[in-house]
């Protein structure tokens, strides 16, 4: 780890780091997820229209996540940022906890939290890890139906994003870690970067973005990411 040493290190991490633990991406080749129309359970105006669907839907992901366990990805990063000597900041557009069951402690979600729940009245934000529906009472007290998924629905702005200007300003070192490079902000970020930054795709195959790294090394999230961060 002391080729690290000093660094600032920022990681993206997107949807294939956390495939490799089964969890499924909801995004089929059709762009139907699960079987519903992006508009019909991932905007704003979905949930004011259905919000009985819009609920089932993440009810359904949220409940998916008891069923799966951190992978060794996770586990590298998190075992690589508890010894690096320097600044290390991991955003996610993931919006499972499994950087969090890790080990890993600075993460930011910009796309939101399963686990967590968002009152509609006064933004609270809960966490919470059981189904919400139309019927579910604020956790401390008032009235039913006024809780939301805490996820970044299309339309809505990323959480976090000038914290993560403010990083992405200062890296030493990027690497983004199982993304498309096709969702945008986050896969503008390797462009915000200094010129001086050294700029790292973990993929298993070309993102959309590639053109803009100067390094990338194919191959699954659960052996690029051990073998970049922890050998050598």
């Amino acid at each position: 780890m002391t080729k690290f040493s000093g660094a600032k290190i920022v990681v993206l991490t997107g949807a294939g780091i956390s495939s490799e633990s089964g969890l499924k991406t909801f995004r089929d080749a059709d762009g139907l997820w699960e079987g519903n129309r992006i508009e019909d359970v991932a905007t704003p105006e979905a949930f004011a229209r259905q919000p009985e669907l819009v609920h089932r839907f993440y009810n359904l992901r949220r409940q998916q996540l008891k069923t799966v366990e951190p992978n060794g990805a996770h586990l590298a990063l998190a075992e690589f940022e508890k010894h690096h000597q320097g600044s290390f900041l991991l955003v996610t557009q993931n919006v499972d906890d499994l950087h969090e069951r890790a080990g890993s402690k600075n993460v930011l979600h910009m796309h939101g939290e399963l686990c967590k729940a968002r009152c509609l009245d006064t933004g609270e934000i809960f966490s919470w890890d059981e189904d919400l529906t139309l019927s579910t009472v604020h956790p401390r007290g008032g009235n039913s139906g006024r809780l939301r998924p805490h996820i970044c629905w299309f339309g809505e702005m990323p959480f976090f994003m000038d914290e993560i200007m403010e990083e992405l300003s200062q890296a030493d070192i990027f690497v983004a870690i199982g993304t498309s490079g096709l969702v945008y902000p986050a896969a503008g970020f390797v462009s915000m970067v200094p010129s001086s930054c050294r700029r790292v795709l973990l993929n298993k195959d070309d993102a959309s973005n590639c053109s803009f790294f100067g390094e990338f090394h194919s191959g699954p999230a659960t052996q690029t990411v051990s073998e970049f961060f922890l050998k050598g």
